[in-house]
């Protein structure tokens, strides 16, 4: 019985639709951020369908946008952008990459040498006196230690980290290892003002936030965006090395000094 033999072109038609269908059906999200993303969808989704306002409306829309995230497993973004953050996992450090995630600086002045704020900071356990969204911070030797902290809709987020640079009474900096629930890596510095005026105490932090830009934006809606948090973590730990002290009052923002 003789076959008839398809002409090249359409051959090579056929293959490009695979080619797309192949691409298309592939996630460029990671399972955490899936996971998160459908949470602060069902999240926003149900604040806005509360809203009978264009407010509402707009919640509703991106709620929907998450949640079609989280089960499908792709982001159009991600795709203009040629980021894959589904095969993040596979590499040695779960550090951020370059341009990939979102940046904040952070500083204060305090009254106190930066022999007395280092060795404060660097028993990480007492992070959680002042860094509201931090649960515990538990050392596990050879500088790693590990992280669990407040997330988004009353969910919780942990993460092993490493330090990897240091310069005693000067500098702490961190990165998080593979399988972090959200990447991140920073720093703290500690420098001795003029005239022995104090220490600047300068927190740089680089995250990925789950859900990319998105999800930092759903963040922010629901207080938790890191940026804000740093600032207020930084001002609790001024008052707590300068009085012994911090407000006890949970969600409210600390006044600038």
């Amino acid at each position: 019985m003789a076959t008839t033999e398809i002409p090249v072109t359409d051959r090579r038609r056929v293959q490009n639709v695979q080619q797309v269908q192949r691409e298309g059906s592939e996630a460029n999200v990671g399972r955490t951020e899936r996971w998160l993303s459908a949470i602060a969808g069902g999240a926003l989704m149900a604040c806005g369908l509360k809203r009978p306002s264009w407010q509402g409306v707009l919640l509703t829309l991106g709620g929907g946008s998450l949640l079609h995230r989280a089960a499908s497993g792709r982001c159009m973004m991600y795709d203009a952008v040629g980021v894959n953050s589904a095969e993040r996992g596979r590499s040695r450090v779960a550090s951020v990459g370059h341009g990939q995630g979102i940046k904040v600086e952070k500083s204060v002045m305090i009254n106190k040498p930066p022999e007395e704020l280092y060795r404060f900071w660097r028993n990480f356990e007492n992070l959680p006196r002042f860094m509201n969204h931090l649960e515990s911070v538990t050392p596990l030797g050879d500088d790693h230690s590990r992280w669990v902290a407040k997330a988004p809709a009353g969910t919780r987020v942990e993460w092993d980290a490493e330090v990897y640079n240091e310069k005693e009474n000067e500098l702490i900096a961190w990165r998080s290892l593979e399988n972090a629930d959200v990447n991140n890596a920073g720093s703290v510095r500690f420098r001795r003002a003029p005239l022995g005026r104090g220490t600047e105490v300068k927190v740089v932090l680089n995250y990925e936030p789950p859900g990319g830009k998105i999800g930092a934006a759903v963040a922010k809606l629901f207080g938790e965006e890191p940026g804000q948090q740093v600032e207020e973590d930084l001002h609790r730990f001024k008052q707590l090395m300068e009085t012994g002290e911090v407000p006890t009052t949970a969600g409210q923002p600390l006044g600038r000094s």
